[in-house]
């Protein structure tokens, strides 16, 4: 077999580092941003924080720019110090959102929760020591990861001991954890409830499937019950919690920062502008400008020069992400405008595409401004991606989007007859009168998503 040499000509597009740079600052949250400008503070030392009250020192920069070497990288620099500045929050009060900002601090963990009951506990050496290893083996719904007898065989525990302290860590708050599965879990919270012994425990034991499908008749039958007596057993197991440990999931209650506001001023006007008062206002530190048109230093000016051209790209790049998603959120207020006035029922169908071509960027790029970004409106607090909504139109040429859509499904199950639930054909027709034409598959698909479950599951007995 012989080897043959042959030449191809293909086009590639390479990201150099600032390219690279602004894509990452793009779609970083607001959190992540903040680290990001610490991280760059910290490691390039011709970075500072500044406030953004304080003058800018010009006789310090007029005197380096008397290098000629450096006069058009500093007349930049003192530019774009000049644009980054400017994008400070215009209409919160700082002293309001330094308090907000500065008091966020990192959510309770469950295993942390139940350490400090146990310590308070004043349980004897051998069973503390045991809970604890019970307690690093909890998974984030509380329950255990790994039998009581793998634990035992790992850890060389007395078993009896394992179980003496998962019984300690079963009396715990929240209640249902220290627990193999969700049956047994129930059951501990019926415990803490006092109802251990009656309908409920039986129905959790024997009939979980049937209770989630509403066969409730067919339990009654069962176990030789009557239905109301059942149906109340059920309502006080749909008291309980499947995932008790949830509360203490950092992401089940995140903290969100907006990174834009809309509001509506006093002549009924929507206004925006960005929540930046979080983020470190740059500048190049007029020292190291000073030390650059000074030194005669080769290796200290390349050090310099290479440090200053890093500070110039982040800050440039950080203006460009704020500019974006400003332009982003003057888009918005003129295409959702009835949005913010009237609520969700007026969201109106609007793709990046769509935006990308307005303001001039690659849809790509509104892709990335909208990851983990959020909003707060006069409508309360929304992720930015829930404004890109296809849709439909009806007859008279009128845009509903999927969004919209979703919110008046909602709307009628909320209002209907749990005794007689909407079937999706139902839905169908009842939208069809409101002018929304959706095929009756799309509307399941739409049920889904927002967490309803199907007539015959919704339909209550009393």
């Amino acid at each position: 077999m012989g080897l043959d040499l042959n030449q191809q000509l293909s086009q590639q597009q390479i990201l150099s580092p600032q390219m690279r740079q602004g894509l990452e600052l793009l779609q970083s949250s607001s959190l992540e941003l903040s680290q990001l400008i610490q991280q760059a503070i910290l490691t390039n030392p011709v970075l500072d924080a500044v406030d953004t009250d304080s003058p800018l020192e010009l006789e310090k920069i007029e005197a380096a720019e008397k290098d000629s070497e450096t006069l058009s990288e500093l007349a930049d620099d003192f530019r774009e110090e000049q644009i980054y500045n400017s994008r400070s929050n215009s209409g919160a009060d700082q002293d309001t959102l330094d308090f907000f900002y500065n008091s966020i601090v990192a959510p309770q963990t469950l295993q942390q929760h139940l350490l400090n009951q146990l310590n308070l506990a004043a349980k004897p050496a051998d069973v503390h020591l045991a809970a604890e290893v019970i307690i690093g083996s909890l998974d984030d719904r509380g329950f255990l990861s790994e039998s009581l007898e793998t634990m035992a065989a790992r850890e060389r525990i007395v078993p009896e001991l394992l179980q003496n302290a998962c019984s300690v860590i079963q009396s715990f708050t929240p209640a249902g954890v220290g627990v193999s599965d969700i049956t047994e879990s129930l059951l501990v919270q019926l415990h803490h409830k006092g109802m251990h012994r009656g309908l409920e425990q039986k129905i959790i034991e024997s009939y979980l499937k049937d209770l989630a499908l509403k066969r409730l008749p067919d339990i009654a039958k069962a176990l030789g019950s009557s239905l109301q007596g059942v149906i109340a057993a059920a309502e006080v197991i749909g008291t309980l919690t499947p995932n008790p440990g949830a509360e203490f999931d950092p992401t089940h209650n995140p903290q969100i920062q907006p990174d834009i506001i809309i509001s509506v001023d006093r002549d009924n006007a929507l206004q925006a502008h960005l929540t930046d008062a979080y983020l470190p206002h740059l500048a190049i530190n007029n020292d190291y400008k000073d030390l650059l048109a000074s030194t005669p230093d080769s290796d200290v000016r390349k050090y310099l020069k290479d440090n200053i051209r890093e500070g110039r790209s982040l800050m440039r790049s950080l203006g460009q992400r704020q500019e974006t998603l400003l332009k982003i959120a003057e888009v918005l207020m003129d295409k959702q405008s009835e949005f913010f006035r009237r609520g969700p029922k007026a969201l109106k169908p609007l793709t990046m595409n769509e935006v990308a071509k307005l303001i001039e960027v690659h849809p790509t790029t509104i892709s990335r401004a909208a990851t983990s970004k959020y909003i707060l409106t006069p409508q309360g607090i929304f992720e930015l991606r829930y404004f890109f909504t296809t849709g439909i139109e009806n007859k008279d040429g009128q845009s509903h989007s999927n969004t919209s859509i979703r919110d008046v499904i909602k709307e009628i199950i909320g209002s209907e007859n749990p005794k007689k639930p909407y079937s999706d054909s139902a839905l169908e027709k009842l939208l069809k009168q409101r002018d929304i034409k959706v095929a009756r598959r799309t509307i399941a698909k739409y049920r889904e998503q927002l967490g309803i479950l199907s007539s015959n599951l919704r339909k209550q007995f009393s």
